[in-house]
């Protein structure tokens, strides 16, 4: 007789010997060798039955060298750790998903009690479009899932895997204004609020400024320039400077936050300040949408309004465009003022998730990366061998 699944079966058979690797002893590579019994099971068939010093039947690592790798696997590249270890670089993925299922599995999923405050967003790990999605929780500050993909239908799946009273608890979700993710709250959580991240808010008017930019640069370089009385400049006279290359040079300047502009650029503003024109405004604009984010929560409202207005009036296209994009979202806004939330956290992970990525050199198995995502930013920690208390 031989335990299976937590149950007594009836010996099946006995293998040859197998070895799993341990860890290193010294310089020297460490193996445990057994010849493991397959057990009949009446629900299962027949099985290979566990061994206690590792996580699964098809695994050929102990539990110990797999903590060690993971833990490493947090900490250097993998191409590093691969050596190390000498084991292959493509190995480490697979040991890294199968310390996060073992970790979640004795967490049993609590992670997701308690959840009041969420963050949800989607970042991108790798060219082509693809995107995978991140719940953060703001109280803890920790991942608490991840998936491939984004949309509803990802969101979704991270819905349904709470429980009615763990919805009802979730009092805001951060976001960066997507209409997929306003959907599936609006569906799901109705007691929830939805708060439009302030970052993301400011980013629709820089990204609106930039383009009115690119737009004047490229009218300037297309349009014929006016021909100097007398021909050519005599020597020693400096050519007439080119607008074309003066708007391209104000890139960086019309981005920056005042306070943050070195002399040089400041003084490119003030030349753009005196035409007065539609980008010079639209500047103002941007910098307007700034200070509403500043304001007190009992100001914001008006301050908000009042810069919808002026958009509106503004009769550049971009922006009028904008002004109604924020009316869509101006209770979200005006909730994230007032909770002073933002997905400033859910952004650290994604910043870590590139980090992930680049030690890595790249992913070609999302379900490894993912659990590497979970081991670094949820209280899924893997623990060095020996080393627990």
């Amino acid at each position: 007789m031989t335990k299976y699944s937590g149950r007594r079966c009836a010996a099946y058979d006995r293998l040859g010997p197998r070895r799993w690797r341990a860890p290193d002893l010294g310089a020297a590579r460490c193996y445990l060798e057994h010849a493991p019994v397959r057990a009949s099971c009446p629900e299962h068939g027949v099985r290979t039955a566990p061994v206690p010093w590792a996580r699964c039947a098809s695994s050929r690592f102990a539990s110990a060298f797999e903590d060690w790798v993971a833990w490493l696997a947090l900490h250097m590249c993998r191409s590093a750790l691969a050596e190390l270890a000498r084991v292959d670089w493509h190995t480490v993925g697979g040991i890294c998903a199968r310390v996060e299922a073992s970790l979640e599995e004795a967490d049993g999923r609590g992670r997701l009690d308690g959840l009041r405050r969420i963050g949800v967003d989607e970042t991108s790990y790798k060219k082509g479009q693809r995107y995978m999605t991140v719940v953060v929780d703001h109280d803890r500050g920790r991942v608490v899932w991840a998936c491939r993909g984004h949309g509803k239908d990802r969101l979704n799946e991270f819905l349904d895997l709470l429980t009615d009273e763990q919805r009802d608890a979730i009092e805001v979700v951060t976001a960066d204004g997507a209409r997929w993710i306003a959907d599936a709250v609006a569906e799901r959580l109705p007691r929830a609020e939805l708060a439009v991240d302030p970052f993301h808010a400011v980013s629709w008017a820089t990204e609106a400024l930039d383009a009115l930019r690119r737009e004047v640069w490229n009218g300037l370089r297309s349009a014929p320039r006016p021909r100097r009385r007398g021909g050519r400049p005599r020597a020693g006279e400096a050519a007439p400077p080119d607008p074309a290359a003066a708007v391209k040079g104000l890139r960086f300047p019309l981005l920056k936050n005042p306070e943050d502009l070195t002399g040089r650029q400041a003084s490119a503003l003030e030349g753009l300040r005196r035409t007065g024109s539609a980008l010079w405004r639209a500047y103002l604009l941007k910098e307007g949408l700034r200070a509403v984010f500043r304001a007190g929560p009992g100001e914001a409202a008006d301050e908000l309004d009042g810069w919808l207005a002026w958009a509106c009036r503004s009769r550049i296209p971009r922006f009028v465009e904008l002004s109604r994009k924020v009316r869509r979202k101006r209770r979200g806004i005006l909730r994230s003022i007032e909770l002073g939330v933002s997905n400033a956290r859910v952004e650290a992970v994604n910043n870590k998730i590139k980090v992930a990525i680049r030690q890595g050199y790249g992913f070609r198995n999302i379900d490894n990366l993912i659990a590497l995502v979970m081991l670094r930013c949820s209280d899924l920690k893997p623990a060095l061998p020996g080393r627990e208390a």
